[in-house]
């Protein structure tokens, strides 16, 4: 069967997130886009393992209103002046258990969702194995420059300068929203390993929920067939292809400063030697040029095994777009929801739904523009420092 999921969501209790990321509104929200695979996110936190408890049925993957759910968290992993973040999927609601157990003797869990862990990495790997080594665990938005594993802020160029020799017990990354696998290939290590693509969302909205996703070919809905899946290349379960935005649309694929506007790719950069030509202070160094840095393939790369992906902007941003309004606009909503109720999910109006089906209930321009997103044919200004890339479609001037 084929799986559409989210596997890095947060709740309500994490910082930085939306007050009414409940259950609820994921499932509502998640139904909408075409989602099918979720995960609940910060099961550490007390307050959201409760609900999780009170709202979700089963022990293993859990289920509500037709949406599944694994047991999943991320976790702030700080040493030294190193820093990562990582996933952790959980096997079962006992597992869980384990873990807060474990890590509620190193942190506080009830300050943040996101619990930060100072303490090295092998050794978090060890703590966590001790439960269980069938719990996956999987660097976030890897590329990242604070948080992510390759990051230019991270401390490390290597899974093995991170986990040392555990680092064979790293079955995948996560691409992130500023890179995508084609950039990721590159790279050695990667090479050797999965790529999953999920959305880290801190709102339910449809622009941030399932903005990315990984598809998976599944025998059945299980943890097993879900870590085979992901710890293999091949196998009766496997990751059929990803979803991805087109890297540039993420928040941190150029080099720059965005208190100084100052926005430049990693050629022009080098240039300044790196320093804000407007501060003089350091730059924020960006995915494109760090992968640059630690990449042994040249650009155009692609492995024998390599899964497919899509690049997708959300149907939001298309729209607020080719109207000039913005994300949250009522007129934005509305035409997006009447595509959803028409063809019924985003995905399948991004993915599948004919242009001559398009044309007859929104504007022939845009249902251009849905197809050129289908095609990855979508230009961005990149994204740096914080700030969202920008979809550039047409000229304003011609709508009308």
């Amino acid at each position: 069967m084929e799986i559409f999921a989210d596997l890095h969501l947060h709740s309500k209790y994490s910082a930085a997130t939306s007050r009414n990321m409940d259950l609820k509104n994921i499932i509502s929200y998640a139904k909408l886009k075409g989602l099918n695979l979720l995960g609940t996110g910060d099961f550490t936190h007390p307050l959201w393992l409760k609900e999780i408890k009170e709202n979700l049925e089963g022990e293993e993957i859990l289920y509500k209103e037709g949406i599944h759910f694994l047991l999943t968290t991320e976790v702030n992993l700080v040493y030294e002046n190193k820093k990562t973040h990582v996933l952790l999927f959980s096997p079962t609601l006992d597992h869980v258990y384990q873990v807060i157990d474990v890590l509620s003797r190193k942190t506080d869990l009830e300050r943040d969702a996101r619990p930060t862990l100072n303490i090295n990495f092998q050794e978090f790997l060890d703590l966590i194995f001790s439960i269980d080594k069938n719990i996956l665990i999987i660097p976030a938005h890897c590329m990242t420059p604070w948080y992510g594993i390759f990051g230019s802020k991270s401390g490390f160029n290597s899974l093995k300068e991170a986990f040392g020799e555990k680092a064979k017990y790293i079955y995948a990354v996560e691409s992130g929203l500023s890179a995508s696998p084609d950039m990721l290939w590159r790279i050695q290590e990667i090479r050797n390993i999965n790529i999953v693509s999920f959305s880290d969302s801190h709102s339910y909205n449809l622009y941030r929920i399932g903005r990315e996703a990984t598809v998976f070919e599944l025998k059945e809905i299980s943890y097993k067939a879900l870590y085979d899946a992901i710890k293999e290349k091949e196998g009766k379960n496997k990751i059929k292809f990803t979803i991805e935005v087109d890297p540039a649309y993420g928040k941190y694929h150029w080099d720059g400063h965005r208190n100084c506007n100052v926005k430049l790719s990693p050629e022009e950069s080098k240039r300044f030697n790196y320093i804000c030509p407007k501060c003089h202070r350091k730059l924020t160094i960006g995915v494109e040029h760090r992968v640059e840095e630690i990449a042994d393939k040249a650009r155009g790369y692609r492995p024998e095994d390599a899964k497919p992906f899509f690049k997708l902007l959300p149907l939001h941003e298309l729209i607020a777009n080719f109207y000039n309004l913005s994300l949250e606009s009522k007129k934005v909503n509305q035409i997006a929801l009447k595509l959803i109720e028409r063809f019924g999910s985003e995905f399948n109006v991004l993915l599948e739904t004919p242009f001559n089906d398009l044309k007859k209930i929104v504007k022939e321009k845009l249902a251009e523009i849905i197809i050129k997103n289908r095609e990855g044919k979508i230009k961005v200004d990149p994204g740096y420092d914080g700030v969202y890339g920008k979809p550039i479609l047409i000229d304003q001037k011609t709508l009308f």
